[in-house]
C-alpha cells in the first residue's frame, strides 16, 4: 500500500516509502565523495520545502543537474535517516526524483 504524499513536517528519522513534494529553495556546491563500493560521485545538499516545512535532500550525480532553485519536484518511494543531528531525505537506489515545474 503507497502513503499518500507527506507533510516534510511529518518526517522522522528512520522512516522507509516515503513520498513527498515541494519546492527546491537552494543547492549547495556539489562535492565529490569516495563510495563505499569504490570509485566517486556527485553529492549536493538542497533544501526542499512545503508548506509545513523544510527539511535537507540529498542530490546525487545526474539530479544535482535536473533541479534549480524554485523547481518543484516529487519524492517517490525515498527514506529518511539522520545526519550530523539534523534528519534528511533520500532519494536512493530504489526512490525516484521527479522534476514537476522546473
Amino acid at each position: 500500500m503507497r502513503l499518500l504524499k507527506m507533510n516534510i513536517k511529518d518526517l522522522r528519522d528512520g522512516m522507509r516509502r516515503v513520498d513527498a513534494e515541494g519546492e527546491i529553495v537552494d543547492i549547495s556546491d556539489p562535492r565529490t565523495v569516495n563510495l563505499r563500493t569504490g570509485g566517486e560521485a556527485k553529492v549536493a545538499d538542497c533544501t526542499l520545502r512545503d508548506e509545513t516545512g523544510s527539511i535537507k535532500l540529498s542530490l546525487w550525480d545526474d539530479q544535482i543537474d535536473a533541479v534549480r532553485p524554485g523547481a518543484k519536484v516529487r519524492v517517490t518511494n525515498g527514506y529518511t535517516n539522520s545526519f550530523r543531528g539534523e534528519v534528511r531525505l533520500n532519494v536512493g537506489r530504489y526512490g525516484k526524483l521527479e522534476v514537476l515545474e522546473s
